[in-house]
């Protein structure tokens, strides 16, 4: 199953998020917390390089913990800022004290000059990370428009959210060339790729056979599985027959069964999980120091 999904206007996205960084002092990025490796865009540092860069793995609750500590550290060691958060539930002073951590030095140094600074920061990430859900829990309202499905942030929008705040939402970013085409896989588990674009079978068995791999249990209660072994086509019959996704003559219904599983999924309906751990080579190497990492909770 071959993943190669990017949109005309990704690279008006790409575009107009270079023209304006020069107006920014912090980009806060997004990244999925299930997926910390697939769900980062590698062209992100070539185009923010030099800005002060916070890292936020969002959607926290529904990633194992354990791991998720795991890849803090592993960040922390990189010289990446990274904190566990969640745009949907938590306090909404979180990601203000991220900010304003970020932004201490700027604004001190205006401070110096007798200038009392309105911090501009950026919010970036891959198509449905929870950006603009980020950006609406700052302001505590809905400003910024959001969906499950990716594409729905067409253009960059700036947000007061204090007098003395200013957050852009920016379009999902993807980057062209998907070459791993597991992360590019494990991006249509969590929606960044429109599901009418994929082969949702295909994809379906992929995401049950990883989820398998790291919580075997979770996924046999969830769907009735008997046998936690089986693959590719036997496996998803299987759900289907323990779910009873059956049509007329006791035939499978594929349809229904993907678009469960994968829903399921996404819900976090089979509890805190994570898909991929840190490799032992970083994909991703920013200087600077990094401060020690810690949860919302």
């Amino acid at each position: 199953m071959e993943i190669n999904w990017y949109p005309g206007h990704m690279a008006r996205a790409k575009r107009l998020l270079a023209e304006q960084l020069g107006r920014v002092d912090v980009v806060i990025e997004l990244c999925d917390a299930r997926l910390p490796y697939a769900s980062r865009n590698p062209d992100l540092d070539r185009l923010i390089q030099g800005k002060k860069r916070v890292l936020l793995l969002n959607k926290s609750d529904l990633a194992d913990p354990g791991a998720t500590k795991v890849w803090i550290n592993y960040f922390r060691e990189q010289g990446i800022d990274a904190y566990a958060y969640r745009s949907l539930g938590g306090k909404n002073k979180d990601g203000l004290v991220v900010i304003e951590k970020a932004a201490k030095e700027t604004v001190e140094k205006a401070a110096q000059k007798g200038v009392r600074k309105t911090v501009r920061a950026m919010v970036v990430g891959v198509p449905n990370v929870g950006k603009s859900t980020f950006t609406n829990k700052l302001h505590g309202g809905s400003v910024a428009k959001t969906g499950d499905r990716p594409g729905v942030t067409r253009s960059n929008q700036w947000v007061k959210i204090t007098p003395y705040l200013e957050l852009m939402d920016t379009p999902g970013l993807l980057w062209p060339r998907l070459d791993d085409q597991t992360a590019a896989r494990r991006l249509c588990y969590i929606g960044t790729v429109k599901d009418d674009v994929v082969d949702l079978p295909m994809l379906t068995i992929h995401l049950l056979e990883d989820m398998l791999a790291v919580k075997p249990q979770a996924v046999a209660e969830r769907f009735k599985l008997k046998d936690t072994t089986l693959q590719g086509e036997a496996l998803l019959e299987a759900v289907c027959r323990g779910r009873g996704f059956l049509m007329k003559g006791g035939v499978c219904d594929y349809d229904r069964c993907c678009a469960v599983v994968l829903d399921e999924f996404r819900a976090g309906k089979l509890g805190p999980l994570t898909l991929e751990m840190p490799k032992s080579k970083p994909r991703l190497v920013i200087p600077g120091a990094g401060e020690e990492a810690h949860g919302e909770d």
